[in-house]
């Protein structure tokens, strides 16, 4: 057995360890699958760094901003797992890992204002409540640069973010892809702030409304 199977087998008893100990939290019995991971970092490269991972888990979105060209030293991978985390510490020794719930990130002052490129989301927000969900996009979109972008997946039909916190922050909620490939099949959101209207560029064809 290779190395990598031996990790992949270990990292799906944590995910499911996890998971029986605090379903909620964890909202998942297995790591996302390497498909998802692929759809949820595609449009993200080496100019987008420095990058925020919220929900970091075993690393698996982490590996793919990584092969998208993502500098190690330019991700910071928040998880309030503590046994996830001592394993995102071992497998990324150049990324600043924090152990922390992504509802408080306003709290802190990671990063200076307007300095992240991107934030990728492994959280369940399904299982959170509208007020958490928000104080999260707060904390988030404190740090994103105005073009930057918050991608979120969802093993549900909608976006995760309900319409009146969207309205409330200014934001919107595009669907850049899914995958069959992920137990269970799973779609990705990219959110980013509303332009005014006038600033519209409905020419550019990635222009949808929120949904």
């Amino acid at each position: 057995m290779t190395n990598a199977t031996t990790n992949e087998c270990a990292d799906i008893f944590r995910f499911f360890w996890s998971w029986t100990s605090d379903p909620m939290r964890v909202a998942a019995i297995a790591p996302s699958s390497e498909s998802l991971a692929r759809v949820i970092t595609r449009e993200i490269g080496p100019s987008d760094g420095p990058v925020i991972e919220l929900g970091a888990g075993t690393g698996v979105f982490t590996r793919a901003l990584l092969a998208q060209g993502v500098r190690e030293q330019d991700l910071t991978l928040i998880e309030y797992g503590s046994d996830f985390m001592r394993v995102l510490q071992l497998r990324f020794p150049q990324a600043r890992v924090l152990w922390m719930d992504a509802s408080q990130l306003a709290q802190y002052k990671l990063f200076p204002e307007a300095t992240v490129g991107a934030v990728v989301s492994g959280l369940p927000l399904l299982s959170m409540s509208p007020r958490k969900i928000m104080s999260i996009l707060n904390g988030a979109f404190s740090y994103l640069r105005p073009t930057g972008a918050f991608y979120q997946f969802t093993y549900g039909p909608r976006c995760p973010v309900p319409r009146p916190i969207l309205d409330r922050l200014g934001l919107k909620a595009t669907r850049v892809g899914g995958t069959v490939r992920n137990l269970p099949p799973a779609a990705v959101y990219r959110i980013t702030r509303r332009q005014p209207l006038g600033a519209r560029r409905t020419s550019d064809p990635s222009f949808a409304e929120p949904s």
